[in-house]
């Protein structure tokens, strides 16, 4: 069983000769979840093929905005006042991703932070793979209650002491890693390992608003207020088709199915494209409009006019919201095999 491998975390003597020859586990703090939210702090744990630790790095950054939930990651605009902008520390950033595979929990969201990041200072982060972590659980069948970093760090006996703060949440993520890769190693498991292209287009949208920002203060307490501005962004990706075929409807009480087609209406909490993306790493296929053929409608508003819920009242699509798909996203269920 490779969870019994992966528990015992024994390092094999024959190597995969087709994995990284090293990582850098990431972990960011944000502002919030957003495309025009930022950066306040960054972890990096260089680590070797083999998965053990080189080296590692910790900055606090000046999102030059309100810091956000702060009764999350516990980062005041007073404590961020004198921190570098994050194009002061994109070169180190840059030193300490480049060559390696990015290892991340949920990492497509630390992915495209960081790309907004390297955006905004007209550069491009040095990544061209990443790894995440709850892709691989999955890969090695680990036996977990819910994917959640504190769930992987008890299955591996690794102990947690600053929940969301970036140097403990990638220590941790760090001595997570080590034995899963080894596990995936002594199992020939091939890592669900996923391409990284940067963005290259950024541009503002909206005048600029100076001063105080939204939910608090500007940085130093009223006076030099930074000025934040809302961006546009616009991924230099075209998405893969997806190979599987459609399963047909979603049904309640049951798991999605990869193939499954699934299409979004209106306002999400988490990005649309975050959203998005964490489908299609999931297996399924995201439409952009809604037929027949759709499996299930995302929306947070199912009372709305819009076109899309109109047409799934009309076909009889199932509507669920956005809560309710991302708990469905953890467990999809494999395609037919053929």
């Amino acid at each position: 069983m490779l969870e019994d491998r992966a528990t015992a975390a024994s390092s094999p003597t024959a190597w995969p000769t087709v994995y990284p020859e090293g990582y850098a586990v990431v972990d960011v703090e944000t502002t919030g979840l957003a495309r025009d939210d930022r950066i306040i702090s960054a972890a990096v744990y260089r680590l070797d093929a083999r998965g053990e630790v080189e080296d590692h790095w910790y900055t606090l950054v000046n999102p030059e905005r309100d810091p956000g939930p702060v009764w999350i990651h516990g980062l005041t605009s007073e404590a961020l006042e004198g921190a570098p902008l994050f194009t002061d520390i994109a070169e180190e950033f840059s030193s300490r991703l480049d060559g390696r595979v990015l290892v991340a929990h949920n990492a497509v969201f630390d992915w495209q932070m960081i790309a907004r990041e390297y955006a905004r200072a007209e550069r491009e982060a040095p990544v061209r793979q990443r790894l995440c972590t709850i892709a691989l659980s999955k890969e090695l069948g680990l036996p977990l209650p819910n994917h959640k970093l504190e769930s992987l760090a008890a299955h591996f006996g690794v102990v947690q002491q600053r929940a969301h703060h970036a140097l403990d949440d990638a220590r941790v993520l760090a001595e997570a890693f080590r034995p899963s890769l080894r596990a995936a190693a002594a199992g020939s498991v091939r890592l669900p390992l996923q391409e990284c292209r940067p963005l290259t287009e950024w541009r503002d949208t909206t005048t600029p608003r100076i001063g105080q920002q939204a939910g608090g203060g500007g940085f130093g307490g009223g006076s030099g207020g930074y000025s934040y501005r809302p961006t546009s962004w616009r991924p230099s990706r075209k998405r893969p088709a997806c190979p599987y075929p459609n399963p047909g409807r979603y049904e309640e009480g049951k798991r999605l199915k990869q193939g499954m087609r699934v299409a979004f209406s209106g306002d999400t909490s988490i990005e649309r494209d975050l959203l998005e993306d964490r489908a299609i790493e999931a297996g399924l296929h995201v439409a952009t409009s809604l037929s027949r053929l759709t499996s299930l409608l995302v929306t947070n508003d199912p009372d709305a006019g819009t076109s899309k819920v109109v047409k799934a009242r009309q076909f009889g699509t199932p509507v669920i919201d956005e809560a309710a798909f991302g708990q469905l996203l953890r467990d999809v269920e494999p395609a037919s095999q053929r």
